[in-house]
């Protein structure tokens, strides 16, 4: 986290660096939204165009008017009086096209926002599903993340807006200038000068209101996740149970006293220096509008020409002052995007190789010398590990909680690869199978399994995608993983809504969900290797056996992987690995190890001196 000195600016931003920042990422910007809607872009560019021309036509066709009408007052002439109703009638219908393009300007730009939020936030979730499991447990991966969500997905359609009002405004100060000149080349001078400080002093601001925003990424991300333990029903047993709401609202609050003492700070000095900059671009038309009404009154222009000229001189300032302001803003959103580009430029560690299929099926699984530690880590939580599973056999993984049995499953579907040492399958390394082809042969229900807010098929469903929405295999998972008898009791079977997060939502017990996620693992009955970690820590004893009975029969012909801390059902299995901080310490059948009288034996009378 950073400190309050790491959040100060660096210092100025010289005009040089503004504009050198300006384009970076314009051309990306621009690229993205005609990519997204090529139409919408061509009208919003169009209708841009045109309403950087028409407002100085208006100011011309307005001089017309007024002068019209003081000459048709001087002669009473009925010609002179139409001509002056005449210009009237176009000021009319430029008003009206006016009006009508800034009301599409604003259509284009609400459609446009949409879909780019929405194409921004596709790139943000696609590249999040080309991560591997590692870069999940970096944090700066997760501030990453959370300041491309936070502000990107606006910030491509703001570059777009601004870079066509930048060259809408553009072409309305060359029309007004064009006008402005034939009164005075110094007022076009004082018109740009008056508003170059405000524009310096913005930038800034804006750069300083970006490293804040950067800096602070992980104080909004522990924000939201206090929000999430208060809000939510998974955490709202213990809040009321312990009585910590108020203490984590204590935190919540805090947080933002913190940041809104920046936001204050940085807020209350943009707006003095905001004001004390536009006063000067304020004195500066008073200037002007006092010069334009002596040359008036000397009768070097006509009342037609005073006129004009005081609505080009505000119209050219506004113009200025947006051109600047757009610069400025172009400066910001190009320091936002950074965010978005670095996070999609981030480099995935994906191990996948081209294998679809082992030389060998008849050699099972083998683990060769592996050693591992997770990324960060000191401590080594694989050791040395030699292992060796054949095909149809069923192993059983036992050992303290931290000792690297669920650490193994994770190296052998690929999450993670070994530091050193081999993991393969059907004799392949496999960091030299193709992922998906190495998931397709595992079907694995992990201890900490997702609970999700479908319906009870989908839950099901989701362990095999392909299958997804069959219902027939729905029912055949679910018979297998024990879940049917009282998926069949709910109001709508398996298109029942599962979590309280939904309209009509039911909740199940951690047994019920257990049975879900085992029935989610039955779904892959291609599978060739069936894991299961601590599938049934929440079932009652008589359940368990039922399950293991049921693994045994169904998964005849698979590898069967069972991680248990009972003991009563690990007997079951063909071959028991017995881990200690990371290290095979004993390895056999039941019996083996019970005669061995070592680490098994002890755990195993430990466990049967709790059932007597």
């Amino acid at each position: 986290m950073a400190s309050p000195s790491d959040r100060k600016p660096s210092g100025p931003v010289s005009v040089w660096q503004a504009l050198r920042g300006l384009f970076v990422y314009v051309d990306r910007a621009l690229r993205l939204t005609w990519s997204t809607q090529r139409s919408l872009t061509l009208v919003f560019a169009g209708m841009s165009v045109a309403s950087g021309l028409l407002p100085a036509a208006v100011a011309y066709v307005g001089k017309l008017i007024v002068d019209g009408v003081v000459l048709a007052a001087e002669t009473g002439l009925q010609d002179d009086v139409n001509t002056a109703l005449f210009w009237l009638g176009v000021e009319a219908v430029l008003a009206g096209l006016l009006l009508g393009t800034r009301r599409g300007l604003s259509v284009c730009q609400q459609l446009l926002r949409a879909l780019l939020s929405q194409r921004v936030n596709v790139m943000i979730l696609e590249k999040a599903l080309t991560l591997h499991v590692a870069q999940y447990e970096d944090a700066e991966l997760y501030d990453q993340m959370t300041r491309a969500r936070r502000e990107a997905s606006s910030r491509p359609l703001s570059l777009v807006k601004r870079s066509f009002a930048m060259a809408q405004n553009t072409l309305s100060l060359v029309t007004y200038g064009g006008l402005l000149i034939a009164f005075s080349g110094w007022a076009v001078l004082i018109l740009v000068l008056a508003a170059i400080p405000a524009f310096l002093a913005e930038t800034r601001f804006a750069r300083e209101a970006f490293r804040l925003f950067r800096w602070r990424t992980p104080e909004t991300r522990v924000r939201a996740y206090l929000e999430a333990v208060i809000a939510r029903d998974d955490y709202v047993k213990e809040v009321k149970l312990f009585g910590i709401g108020p203490l984590l609202l204590e935190r919540y609050s805090d947080i933002f006293r913190s940041l809104y003492a920046e936001d204050r700070d940085l807020t209350l000095r943009r707006g003095i220096w905001g004001y004390l900059l536009n006063l000067l671009s304020t004195f500066a038309f008073y200037g002007a509008y006092a010069w334009i009404v002596w040359e008036t009154i000397h009768g070097n222009i006509t009342l037609g020409d005073m006129t004009m000229y005081l609505v080009v001189f505000r119209q050219g300032q506004n113009s200025v002052s947006q051109i600047l302001a757009d610069v400025g803003g172009m400066y910001e959103d190009n320091l936002y995007l950074s965010n978005l580009y670095e996070y999609l430029e981030t480099p995935t560690l994906d191990s996948s190789g081209g294998g679809l299929a082992g030389p060998d099926r008849r050699d099972g699984i083998r683990f060769e010398n592996v050693s591992f530690r997770y990324p960060g880590d000191e401590r080594a939580v694989l050791e040395h590990i030699d292992l060796h599973i054949r095909p149809g056999g069923k192993l059983a993984l036992v050992g303290a909680n931290g000792s690297g049995k669920t650490t193994l499953i994770k190296l052998l579907a690929g999450l993670y690869s070994p530091d050193s040492g081999r993991v393969l399958v059907d004799g392949l390394d496999v960091r030299e199978w193709n992922t998906s082809a190495l998931h397709r042969k595992l079907a694995v229900i992990f201890q900490d399994f997702v609970k999700y807010q479908f319906i009870v098929g989908e839950n099901v469903g989701v362990g095999d995608i392909e299958a997804m929405n069959d219902e027939a295999q729905w029912a055949l998972a679910s018979e297998k993983g024990m879940a049917l008898p009282f998926v069949e009791t709910m109001p709508a079977g398996f298109h029942t809504q599962l979590g309280r997060w939904f309209p009509g939502g039911r909740e199940l017990s951690i047994g019920q969900w257990q049975k879900v996620a085992l029935s989610r693992a039955f779904m892959r009955d291609a599978a060739d290797i069936l894991v299961l970690d601590e599938p049934t820590a929440a079932m009652d004893a008589e359940a368990e056996a039922q399950i293991f009975e049921r693994v045994r029969a169904v998964a005849e012909d698979q590898i069967a992987i069972l991680i248990s801390h009972r003991f009563s059902t690990v007997r079951m299995a063909d071959d028991i690995v017995v881990l200690d901080k990371g290290r095979v310490v004993e390895q056999g059948t039941h019996d083996e190890l019970m005669a061995c009288d070592g680490v098994y034996a002890k755990l195993f009378a430990l466990q049967a001196q709790g059932y007597q």
